[in-house]
């Protein structure tokens, strides 16, 4: 036996991980995000307001496989696979079962490794992008460098976080910076991903604006550096992580794709340890420095007998730790609330509210997660009605409100439940319900000030040249319907947050005439640097955002 499993021992270890990780991915409930991931693949585009096409794809041609959870989770859990097989041929395959150790270590890997998130597509194709720069580091040939360039758009389709493991193999190796084959590669990657690139140029750049200056900006708070820190000890274990990133820290690399790895494993930690004064860092961001850890890691620990006797050690802890993570994800036996909303709370009520609510499509209020969650486990076409003063989010550009428009529909919403009609106790809590005979949102109208910036003295007037852009189906709906009761309005916001409203003399009859006036209101605003926003609010629905953000300065 012991010499079969000798013999055999890689088929052993990476059918045990395909064979647990369909477990989970068959039977663990989706997650808030992979949900909203799901409804990208149902509006299938080159591009999103949050992130490139390609959790989207991969969802979708699962789902088509597998109309379910697995189906959601099919493709990452195969692209998971792979990783390790490329990681295991980057450390050239010297001392397996050290390498299993290590892989076993991270928890992370095994107890997310299925989820259908944009950083599992982004780990395969890092490893993946390694693999090809040192066979492009050994021969400069044109297939490699042909693949080395399809590798960088795959990895940029994945995450904008590539650009950092680009940027930090070329700092790594500067001499690429002589040869023609990297601005080949360079040129073919460009023109691989030139659709997104024409989508974010309709879209107005909207991601990159997105990502550079709405997310992650914050007033700074220190526990956003040491929560930063203890993430990524954990995520690196979350016991064996003060061996492994000890090991791979102090690895001397010997070859141009070690240095590469080396470069871009600390520029990565380095990178969001200086965002974490930015504002705060969500954990898995780092989430492709895990191949170089991998690498760094087993190859320091090749050579240290006594690191791996405590690597071994601690191996068991992981496992069960590992294994219980495992069980309460899929069966409810632990009676923590966090663990029960998280995966235990959407199988059975969205059908109830579904029969409540009899099929009609459904709006939430001010929650893409609750809103494709409810859609996937219901079957009911659902839209979230953003709230001005919360980010954007993809439903604020999907062709859902437009296709509601006017129609029947149910507004839900966990908050304030006492102004609905109807309520329904769920796992999530108490959910109220009114039925609406006609959606009236206009998400979709936007107001365009003649300037992105504008300067005023402290007390004085705020006077803007505004355009009002309304497509063609909300201007007949405002024509052919009776609006009363709308209003717009300013929301006045700094670097802490929301400060006021200030009510503006708009309303939607006039703009949807004049499609353009000038308009002065008074922000009575101390000095100092602010933003404003547009918001149109009608009826019982959330007040929705409509402008860009207009800088204002007071002097």
């Amino acid at each position: 036996m012991k010499t079969l499993l000798q013999k055999n021992h890689r088929l052993v270890f990476y059918g045990a991980w395909i064979v647990l990780g369909l477990i989970q991915a068959a039977f663990t409930e989706l997650m808030d995000d992979e949900a909203y991931y799901w409804v990208y693949s149902k509006f299938f585009d080159w591009g999103y307001f949050d992130h490139p096409p390609m959790t989207g794809l991969l969802i979708k041609m699962g789902y088509a496989i597998f109309p379910g959870e697995l189906g959601v989770r099919l493709f990452p859990l195969l692209l998971n696979v792979l990783s390790l097989i490329i990681i295991e041929k980057l450390i050239g395959g010297k001392n397996a079962f050290l390498f299993y150790a290590i892989t076993l270590s991270l928890a992370v890997l095994q107890v997310s490794g299925f989820v259908a998130v944009p950083d599992i597509p982004l780990i395969f194709f890092t490893a993946l992008f390694f693999l090809l720069y040192k066979k492009f580091t050994e021969h400069h040939s044109l297939l490699n460098t042909f693949l080395l360039g399809i590798c960088v758009a795959m990895l940029l389709y994945s995450k904008y976080h590539a650009v950092l493991i680009v940027f930090f193999t070329l700092l790594s190796n500067l001499k690429l910076l002589t040869r023609y084959q990297t601005y080949l590669a360079g040129v073919i990657a460009l023109l691989l991903f030139s659709p997104h690139l024409w989508w974010q140029y309709e879209h107005n750049w909207v991601s990159f604006r997105y990502h550079l200056f709405e997310s992650n900006v914050n007033v700074y708070k220190f526990r956003y550096t040491t929560e930063y820190i203890l993430g990524q000890l954990l995520l690196a274990g979350p016991i064996a992580g003060f061996i492994l990133l000890p090991a791979a820290w102090r690895y001397k690399p010997k070859n141009e794709t070690e240095k590469a790895l080396r470069f871009t494993m600390i520029g990565i930690y380095g990178f969001f340890l200086l965002s974490s004064f930015r504002g705060k860092v969500e954990g898995n961001w780092t989430s492709p420095a895990i191949v170089p850890l991998i690498v760094l890691a087993h190859q320091f620990l090749y050579e240290k007998a006594d690191w791996q006797k405590i690597l071994y050690r601690l191996l068991p802890v992981t496992m069960i730790l590992v294994l219980f993570a495992r069980i309460i994800m899929i069966v409810d036996v632990l009676p923590v609330k966090a663990v029960q909303s998280r995966f235990h709370a959407w199988k059975k009520w969205p059908q109830e509210m579904r029969e409540r609510t009899k099929g009609l499509p459904v709006v939430f209020s001010n929650s893409y997660q609750r809103a494709s969650k409810y859609w996937f486990y219901s079957g009911q076409t659902t839209f979230s009605q953003n709230w001005y003063l919360n980010s954007r989010n993809n439903y604020n550009f999907w062709p859902l409100e437009d296709s509601l428009l006017g129609k029947p529909v149910y507004f839900l919403d966990i908050h304030r439940v006492y102004r609905f009609p109807d309520s329904l106790k769920t796992s999530i809590g108490w959910i109220g319900y009114r039925y609406d005979p006609s959606l009236t949102s206009f998400v979709k109208i936007n107001i365009v000030t003649d300037k992105g910036s504008y300067k005023i003295k402290e007390g004085g007037d705020l006077t803007m040249n505004c355009r009002f852009e309304i497509p063609e189906q909300y201007s007949s709906f405002i024509r052919t319907h009776e609006i009363v009761g709308d209003s717009v309005r300013v929301g006045v916001f700094d670097r802490y947050g929301w400060i006021k409203e200030i009510p503006v003399p708009l309303y939607l009859k006039e703009m949807n005439e004049k499609k353009q006036m000038t308009i002065t209101i008074q922000p009575a605003l101390p000095t100092g640097k602010y933003y404003l926003r547009f918001s149109v609010k009608y009826g019982f629905y959330n007040e929705t955002h409509n402008s860009e953000k207009i800088e204002l300065i007071v002097e």
